[in-house]
Protein backbone atom coordinates (compact mmCIF):
# COMPACT_ATOMS: atom_id res chain seq x y z
CA UNK A 1 0.00 0.00 0.00
CA UNK A 2 1.15 3.45 -0.99
CA UNK A 3 -0.16 6.81 -0.63
CA UNK A 4 0.89 10.00 -2.44
CA UNK A 5 0.72 13.53 -1.61
CA UNK A 6 -0.40 15.21 -4.31
CA UNK A 7 -0.48 19.05 -5.58
CA UNK A 8 0.17 21.50 -8.57
CA UNK A 9 1.21 19.32 -11.37
CA UNK A 10 4.53 17.71 -10.01
CA UNK A 11 3.20 14.74 -8.56
CA UNK A 12 0.33 14.07 -11.42
CA UNK A 13 3.39 13.66 -13.61
CA UNK A 14 4.74 11.32 -11.34
CA UNK A 15 1.23 9.85 -11.53
CA UNK A 16 1.40 8.45 -15.27
CA UNK A 17 4.11 6.32 -14.21
CA UNK A 18 3.32 4.95 -10.80
CA UNK A 19 1.83 1.05 -12.18
CA UNK A 20 5.63 0.95 -12.71
CA UNK A 21 5.54 -0.21 -8.88
CA UNK A 22 2.56 0.26 -7.35
CA UNK A 23 -0.85 -1.38 -8.14
CA UNK A 24 -4.04 1.26 -8.36
CA UNK A 25 -5.50 -0.81 -6.17
CA UNK A 26 -3.21 -0.36 -3.53
CA UNK A 27 -2.41 3.24 -3.98
CA UNK A 28 -4.51 6.15 -2.61
CA UNK A 29 -3.82 9.93 -3.44
CA UNK A 30 -4.34 12.84 -0.83
CA UNK A 31 -4.88 15.95 -2.86
CA UNK A 32 -4.37 19.69 -1.67
CA UNK A 33 -6.73 21.88 -1.38
CA UNK A 34 -5.79 24.88 -0.44
CA UNK A 35 -6.14 26.04 -3.97
CA UNK A 36 -9.95 25.67 -4.11
CA UNK A 37 -11.84 28.19 -4.90
CA UNK A 38 -15.42 29.65 -5.49
CA UNK A 39 -15.40 31.35 -8.75
CA UNK A 40 -18.85 32.55 -9.81
CA UNK A 41 -20.84 30.62 -7.10
CA UNK A 42 -19.18 27.50 -8.19
CA UNK A 43 -16.56 25.13 -6.04
CA UNK A 44 -13.01 24.66 -8.04
CA UNK A 45 -10.87 22.32 -6.89
CA UNK A 46 -7.88 22.03 -8.63
CA UNK A 47 -5.47 19.61 -7.60
CA UNK A 48 -8.79 17.31 -7.31
CA UNK A 49 -9.52 17.70 -10.91
CA UNK A 50 -6.41 17.64 -12.15
CA UNK A 51 -6.09 13.73 -10.41
CA UNK A 52 -9.48 13.07 -11.77
CA UNK A 53 -9.38 14.20 -15.16
CA UNK A 54 -5.60 12.13 -15.51
CA UNK A 55 -7.51 9.00 -13.80
CA UNK A 56 -10.41 9.48 -16.52
CA UNK A 57 -8.15 9.68 -19.19
CA UNK A 58 -8.92 13.24 -20.38
CA UNK A 59 -6.57 15.35 -18.70
CA UNK A 60 -5.06 18.42 -20.64
CA UNK A 61 -1.19 17.18 -20.76
CA UNK A 62 0.13 20.76 -22.52
CA UNK A 63 -1.27 22.52 -19.99
CA UNK A 64 -1.77 19.79 -17.12
CA UNK A 65 -4.83 21.69 -15.95
CA UNK A 66 -8.56 21.28 -17.90
CA UNK A 67 -9.74 18.94 -20.05
CA UNK A 68 -8.24 18.39 -23.60
CA UNK A 69 -9.87 19.61 -26.34
CA UNK A 70 -12.37 21.67 -23.96
CA UNK A 71 -14.09 24.62 -25.90
CA UNK A 72 -14.04 27.87 -23.96
CA UNK A 73 -17.73 29.39 -25.34
CA UNK A 74 -19.30 30.19 -21.59
CA UNK A 75 -15.72 31.92 -20.63
CA UNK A 76 -15.66 33.73 -23.83
CA UNK A 77 -19.07 34.80 -23.75
CA UNK A 78 -17.90 36.06 -19.96
CA UNK A 79 -15.53 38.17 -21.58
CA UNK A 80 -18.21 39.84 -24.26
CA UNK A 81 -20.47 40.54 -21.76
CA UNK A 82 -17.91 42.06 -19.41
CA UNK A 83 -16.38 44.29 -22.03
CA UNK A 84 -20.03 45.41 -23.80
CA UNK A 85 -21.34 46.70 -20.13
CA UNK A 86 -17.93 48.49 -19.09
CA UNK A 87 -16.59 45.85 -16.16
CA UNK A 88 -13.28 44.99 -14.78
CA UNK A 89 -11.41 42.07 -16.39
CA UNK A 90 -8.84 40.39 -13.93
CA UNK A 91 -9.11 39.00 -10.17
CA UNK A 92 -11.97 40.29 -8.21
CA UNK A 93 -11.47 38.95 -4.72
CA UNK A 94 -15.14 39.78 -3.05
CA UNK A 95 -14.88 41.52 0.39
CA UNK A 96 -14.08 40.23 3.59
CA UNK A 97 -17.67 40.37 4.82
CA UNK A 98 -18.25 37.86 1.63
CA UNK A 99 -15.76 35.59 2.06
CA UNK A 100 -17.50 33.85 4.84
CA UNK A 101 -21.31 34.19 4.46
CA UNK A 102 -23.36 31.13 3.60
CA UNK A 103 -21.35 27.82 2.24
CA UNK A 104 -18.55 27.21 4.81
CA UNK A 105 -16.49 25.61 1.87
CA UNK A 106 -15.98 28.59 0.65
CA UNK A 107 -14.23 30.72 3.05
CA UNK A 108 -11.71 32.89 2.06
CA UNK A 109 -11.86 31.83 -1.56
CA UNK A 110 -14.28 33.80 -3.18
CA UNK A 111 -13.76 35.16 -6.27
CA UNK A 112 -16.67 37.14 -8.32
CA UNK A 113 -17.26 35.63 -11.75
CA UNK A 114 -17.11 38.75 -14.38
CA UNK A 115 -14.65 38.08 -16.73
CA UNK A 116 -13.38 35.23 -15.36
CA UNK A 117 -9.53 35.52 -14.53
CA UNK A 118 -9.16 31.60 -14.63
CA UNK A 119 -10.12 30.03 -18.03
CA UNK A 120 -12.42 27.48 -17.26
CA UNK A 121 -13.83 24.70 -20.07
CA UNK A 122 -16.81 24.10 -21.09
CA UNK A 123 -16.51 20.40 -19.82
CA UNK A 124 -14.73 21.32 -17.09
CA UNK A 125 -17.01 23.93 -16.09
CA UNK A 126 -19.57 20.69 -15.70
CA UNK A 127 -18.16 19.58 -13.40
CA UNK A 128 -17.42 22.08 -11.05
CA UNK A 129 -21.69 22.25 -11.45
CA UNK A 130 -22.18 18.76 -10.21
CA UNK A 131 -19.34 19.14 -7.41
CA UNK A 132 -21.29 22.61 -6.13
CA UNK A 133 -24.85 21.09 -6.54
CA UNK A 134 -23.71 17.47 -4.28
CA UNK A 135 -22.32 20.18 -1.54
CA UNK A 136 -25.55 22.53 -1.66
CA UNK A 137 -27.15 19.05 -1.28
CA UNK A 138 -25.34 18.43 1.87
CA UNK A 139 -22.51 16.36 0.63
CA UNK A 140 -18.84 16.96 1.82
CA UNK A 141 -16.08 17.10 -0.35
CA UNK A 142 -15.06 14.03 0.18
CA UNK A 143 -17.98 12.35 -0.70
CA UNK A 144 -18.51 14.41 -4.04
CA UNK A 145 -14.91 14.18 -4.17
CA UNK A 146 -16.09 9.53 -4.47
CA UNK A 147 -18.76 10.34 -6.72
CA UNK A 148 -16.76 12.34 -9.19
CA UNK A 149 -13.82 9.76 -9.22
CA UNK A 150 -16.35 6.30 -10.12
CA UNK A 151 -17.92 8.92 -12.64
CA UNK A 152 -14.25 9.40 -14.06
CA UNK A 153 -13.49 5.56 -13.74
CA UNK A 154 -10.75 5.89 -11.28
CA UNK A 155 -9.00 2.81 -10.22
CA UNK A 156 -7.48 4.64 -7.24
CA UNK A 157 -8.44 5.81 -3.82
CA UNK A 158 -8.45 9.77 -4.28
CA UNK A 159 -9.19 11.44 -0.99
CA UNK A 160 -9.05 15.79 -0.60
CA UNK A 161 -6.86 16.74 2.11
CA UNK A 162 -9.84 18.55 4.03
CA UNK A 163 -13.55 18.67 4.04
CA UNK A 164 -12.90 21.93 6.27
CA UNK A 165 -12.14 25.18 4.31
CA UNK A 166 -8.26 26.02 3.94
CA UNK A 167 -7.14 28.70 1.75
CA UNK A 168 -3.55 29.16 0.54
CA UNK A 169 -2.58 33.23 0.96
CA UNK A 170 0.21 35.11 0.08
CA UNK A 171 1.06 37.83 1.36
CA UNK A 172 2.72 40.90 -0.76
CA UNK A 173 3.40 44.64 -0.65
CA UNK A 174 0.15 44.99 -2.93
CA UNK A 175 -2.20 43.37 -0.41
CA UNK A 176 -3.15 39.84 0.65
CA UNK A 177 -3.75 37.48 -2.41
CA UNK A 178 -4.94 34.09 -2.68
CA UNK A 179 -2.34 31.45 -4.47
CA UNK A 180 -4.95 31.41 -7.69
CA UNK A 181 -5.28 35.62 -7.43
CA UNK A 182 -1.48 35.51 -7.15
CA UNK A 183 -0.16 32.93 -9.55
CA UNK A 184 -2.79 32.91 -12.36
CA UNK A 185 -3.89 36.49 -12.33
CA UNK A 186 -0.79 38.19 -11.63
CA UNK A 187 1.48 35.47 -12.59
CA UNK A 188 3.72 35.14 -9.57
CA UNK A 189 5.00 38.56 -10.16
CA UNK A 190 4.02 40.09 -6.63
CA UNK A 191 6.64 39.64 -3.80
CA UNK A 192 5.80 37.32 -1.67
CA UNK A 193 6.12 38.40 1.97
CA UNK A 194 4.62 35.06 3.73
CA UNK A 195 2.61 32.43 3.29
CA UNK A 196 -0.92 31.86 5.27
CA UNK A 197 -2.78 28.60 5.37
CA UNK A 198 -6.31 30.51 6.84
CA UNK A 199 -8.09 28.06 8.46
CA UNK A 200 -5.87 25.00 9.06
CA UNK A 201 -5.59 25.24 12.68
CA UNK A 202 -9.39 24.45 12.82
CA UNK A 203 -9.97 22.27 10.08
CA UNK A 204 -9.22 18.10 10.18
CA UNK A 205 -7.94 15.91 7.62
CA UNK A 206 -10.72 14.41 5.61
CA UNK A 207 -11.83 10.28 6.81
CA UNK A 208 -9.72 8.33 5.47
CA UNK A 209 -7.07 10.18 5.21
CA UNK A 210 -4.93 9.75 8.63
CA UNK A 211 -5.56 6.30 8.09
CA UNK A 212 -4.03 6.34 4.55
CA UNK A 213 -1.07 7.83 5.76
CA UNK A 214 -0.04 4.58 8.03
CA UNK A 215 1.05 3.25 4.38
CA UNK A 216 4.12 4.18 3.03
CA UNK A 217 3.97 7.99 1.98
CA UNK A 218 5.19 9.55 -1.27
CA UNK A 219 5.89 13.59 -1.80
CA UNK A 220 6.09 14.08 -5.36
CA UNK A 221 7.92 16.89 -6.67
CA UNK A 222 5.06 19.10 -5.90
CA UNK A 223 5.81 22.87 -4.36
CA UNK A 224 6.67 22.12 -1.20
CA UNK A 225 4.65 25.23 0.15
CA UNK A 226 1.54 25.88 -1.31
CA UNK A 227 1.32 22.40 -2.72
CA UNK A 228 2.21 20.27 0.21
CA UNK A 229 1.97 22.84 2.89
CA UNK A 230 -1.61 23.01 3.33
CA UNK A 231 -1.56 19.21 4.21
CA UNK A 232 1.21 19.64 6.76
CA UNK A 233 -0.42 22.65 8.70
CA UNK A 234 -3.70 20.11 9.73
CA UNK A 235 -3.69 19.34 13.17
CA UNK A 236 -2.21 15.74 13.13
CA UNK A 237 -1.12 15.32 9.74
CA UNK A 238 2.81 16.16 10.12
CA UNK A 239 3.00 13.89 13.11
CA UNK A 240 1.23 11.22 11.55
CA UNK A 241 4.20 11.49 8.51
CA UNK A 242 6.65 11.42 11.40
CA UNK A 243 5.28 7.80 11.98
CA UNK A 244 5.44 5.90 8.57
CA UNK A 245 7.74 5.81 6.22
CA UNK A 246 8.26 8.60 3.96
CA UNK A 247 10.16 9.39 0.57
CA UNK A 248 10.00 12.85 -0.95
CA UNK A 249 10.87 13.45 -4.30
CA UNK A 250 12.98 16.98 -5.13
CA UNK A 251 10.75 19.49 -7.11
CA UNK A 252 14.58 21.48 -7.65
CA UNK A 253 17.50 20.68 -9.83
CA UNK A 254 20.18 22.48 -7.41
CA UNK A 255 18.57 25.95 -6.44
CA UNK A 256 16.48 26.12 -9.68
CA UNK A 257 12.24 24.90 -9.82
CA UNK A 258 11.69 22.67 -12.56
CA UNK A 259 8.36 24.69 -12.79
CA UNK A 260 6.15 27.40 -11.11
CA UNK A 261 6.77 29.81 -7.89
CA UNK A 262 8.74 27.01 -5.60
CA UNK A 263 11.95 28.74 -4.96
CA UNK A 264 10.36 32.16 -4.49
CA UNK A 265 7.52 30.60 -1.94
CA UNK A 266 10.91 28.35 -0.14
CA UNK A 267 12.27 31.89 0.39
CA UNK A 268 9.00 33.37 1.91
CA UNK A 269 8.55 31.03 4.24
CA UNK A 270 12.62 31.39 5.41
CA UNK A 271 13.65 28.01 3.47
CA UNK A 272 16.51 27.38 1.48
CA UNK A 273 14.89 27.42 -2.28
CA UNK A 274 17.01 24.47 -3.31
CA UNK A 275 16.66 20.60 -3.20
CA UNK A 276 18.73 20.78 0.30
CA UNK A 277 15.95 22.76 1.82
CA UNK A 278 13.77 19.90 1.63
CA UNK A 279 15.19 18.79 5.00
CA UNK A 280 13.75 21.23 6.67
CA UNK A 281 10.30 20.78 4.36
CA UNK A 282 10.25 17.54 5.12
CA UNK A 283 12.23 16.94 8.40
CA UNK A 284 10.10 13.58 8.53
CA UNK A 285 11.56 12.40 5.20
CA UNK A 286 13.03 8.86 5.85
CA UNK A 287 14.76 9.25 2.13
CA UNK A 288 14.86 11.41 -1.11
CA UNK A 289 15.33 11.41 -4.73
CA UNK A 290 16.68 13.60 -6.83
CA UNK A 291 18.09 14.79 -9.61
CA UNK A 292 21.93 12.66 -10.94
CA UNK A 293 23.14 16.09 -12.11
CA UNK A 294 22.22 17.50 -8.17
CA UNK A 295 24.91 17.39 -5.37
CA UNK A 296 22.54 18.37 -2.38
CA UNK A 297 23.50 16.29 0.44
CA UNK A 298 21.30 14.55 2.66
CA UNK A 299 22.32 12.50 6.43
CA UNK A 300 19.30 9.93 5.15
CA UNK A 301 19.36 7.66 2.32
CA UNK A 302 19.56 9.29 -1.19
CA UNK A 303 18.34 7.84 -4.96
CA UNK A 304 19.62 9.84 -7.42
CA UNK A 305 17.92 9.53 -11.34
CA UNK A 306 17.40 11.69 -13.68
CA UNK A 307 14.02 13.32 -12.35
CA UNK A 308 12.55 15.55 -15.65
CA UNK A 309 9.15 14.25 -16.13
CA UNK A 310 8.17 15.11 -19.96
CA UNK A 311 6.41 11.58 -20.53
CA UNK A 312 5.58 8.24 -19.30
CA UNK A 313 8.38 6.79 -19.21
CA UNK A 314 10.37 9.50 -17.61
CA UNK A 315 7.61 8.99 -14.81
CA UNK A 316 7.99 5.48 -14.82
CA UNK A 317 11.88 6.13 -14.61
CA UNK A 318 11.76 7.99 -11.09
CA UNK A 319 9.24 5.84 -9.77
CA UNK A 320 11.42 2.41 -10.23
CA UNK A 321 13.88 5.34 -7.84
CA UNK A 322 11.21 5.81 -5.44
CA UNK A 323 10.42 2.19 -5.06
CA UNK A 324 14.34 1.51 -4.46
CA UNK A 325 14.45 4.25 -1.87
CA UNK A 326 11.52 2.33 -0.44
CA UNK A 327 13.38 -1.13 -0.21
CA UNK A 328 15.91 0.92 2.04
CA UNK A 329 13.94 2.47 4.45
CA UNK A 330 11.00 0.00 4.69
Amino acid sequence: MVTFLSGGTGTPKLLDGAGAAFSPEETTIVANTGDDIELGGLFVSPDVDTVLFQGGGILDRDTWWGIAGDTHRTNSALMDIADAADLPEGPQYLPAEKQTAGRDLANWRRFSGVAEFMTIGDRDRAVHLTRTSLLDQGETLSEATATLADAFGLSVDLLPMSDDPVASLIHTPEGMMHFQEYWVGHRGEPTVETVEFRGSSMAQPAPGVLEALEDTVVIGPSNPVTSIGPMLALPGFADALAQTTVVAVSPFLGDEAFSGPAGDLMEAVNAEPSTEGLAAAYPFADAYVIDTDDDAEFDRPTIQTDIRIDDEADAERVIRAIAEAIDIVS
